[in-house]
């Protein structure tokens, strides 16, 4: 059985404040570690143009990130809690992971991959879920609990816990200059999706598939010496816009209506 703490939830209590100290723990050892284990790759085309690459920029620093976020869930004694989040919502949301998991296998690049050594393809594949685990295990999983005991609302929580999602991703400026800046601001919106998987699926193993799948997607045209242009992406970023549009149209009608009062006007109050 999980401790109950003072305010009668399961686990230890993280203050909202706290969870930003958490986050950019967890952004120094991502970048950190990038650094210390990581290899040039400015003379190919790509980011992962070798197995060694993918391994030492990406694989062992995310990996150390998940060892540290799986401590501190650990050390709150939130497992149970982080990986199921019983909020349901209205049945038209569900075509937000559904389209995202058919986009992200149309929009993988086969011929790239099929053209690439074994090692390098296994190795993309692992970052994909590495990267799904990670990251969701983090904003997904501690976030959007923090700011749910925190006492906010629904669309608080999914607002604050995708924003920080999104400002996390200023830290890649480390590599890639402004162009982060553009990059958080449009993952902000994605984490916001992920938000919405986790809310569909009622467990965070749905959110991190989907993490996975898309960002494998993304970053499938980029392995190899001298990456192309891919069509695959076109869909990616039209489906991406498409739900932003959606969501922004519908935003007060993701939660379940509210059940009828089926009580006759003059029907006494029920007793508390």
């Amino acid at each position: 059985m999980e401790a109950v703490g003072a305010d009668g939830q399961a686990g230890r209590r993280l203050p909202w404040p706290w969870f930003l100290v958490v986050v950019v723990v967890y952004l120094g050892i991502l970048q950190g570690v990038g650094r210390l284990t990581g290899v040039d790759t400015s003379g190919s085309g790509g980011d992962f143009p070798t197995a060694e690459a993918v391994v030492r920029n990406a694989l062992i620093p995310i990996g150390l990130s998940i060892v540290f976020g799986a401590a501190v869930v650990t050390w709150l004694g939130w497992w149970g809690v982080v990986s199921t989040y019983r909020v349901p919502v209205r049945r038209w949301v569900r075509w937000v992971p559904i389209s995202m998991l058919l986009a992200s296998l149309l929009g993988l690049d086969y011929g790239r991959l099929a053209d690439q050594g074994a090692a390098l393809v296994v190795c993309l594949l692992l970052l994909g879920v590495f990267v799904g685990v990670g990251e969701e295990l983090m904003f997904r999983g501690i976030g959007v609990h923090v700011f749910k005991r925190a006492g906010f609302g629904e669309a608080e929580v999914a607002l604050w816990s995708s924003a920080v999602f999104g400002l996390a991703h200023i830290s890649n400026a480390v590599g890639h200059g402004a162009q982060a800046v553009v990059q958080a601001v449009v993952v902000s919106t994605s984490g916001y999706f992920f938000y919405l998987c986790l809310r569909v699926g009622g467990v965070i193993l749905l959110p991190m598939l989907v993490h996975g799948l898309w960002d494998t997607s993304l970053i499938s045209s980029l392995v190899g010496i001298e990456p192309v242009f891919h069509p695959g992406l076109v869909l990616i970023i039209l489906l991406q816009a498409a739900l932003i549009v959606v969501l922004i149209v519908r935003r007060r009608s993701i939660e379940p209506a509210p059940a009828p009062d089926t009580r006759r006007p003059f029907d006494p109050a029920p007793r508390p």
